[in-house]
């Protein structure tokens, strides 16, 4: 089975409070659905147009896996923290 990957990029954070609230709940929701942190911070630099933005990548064992943590009330009620505050893009792909 291949892995799961959930790659987020921040465009822009308006409430900074809000968004370190999510992530202490957050954080230990996805690693309790199996979620190991692989990079967390503003991109090193970028090329090809791309946005000097703070990207977050996370592995699961499984698409599936990132699916139900992603769709679970401990992620959810996390996600509730971040609303208005921050605008991003979330994307769950399979790995190779």
């Amino acid at each position: 089975m291949r892995r799961g990957y959930w790659v987020t990029f921040y465009r822009s954070v308006s409430n900074p409070t809000a968004l370190a609230e999510y992530a202490a709940l957050a954080g230990p929701a996805i690693q309790a659905g199996g979620g190991r942190f692989l990079a967390r911070d503003i991109a090193a630099k970028v090329f090809e147009g791309g946005l000097q933005q703070r990207v977050v990548i996370i592995e699961f064992e499984s698409v599936e896996s990132a699916l139900r943590t992603y769709q679970s009330s401990a992620y959810q009620t996390a996600l509730k923290r971040l609303k208005g505050a921050a605008e991003r893009d979330v994307r769950i792909m399979e790995g190779i």
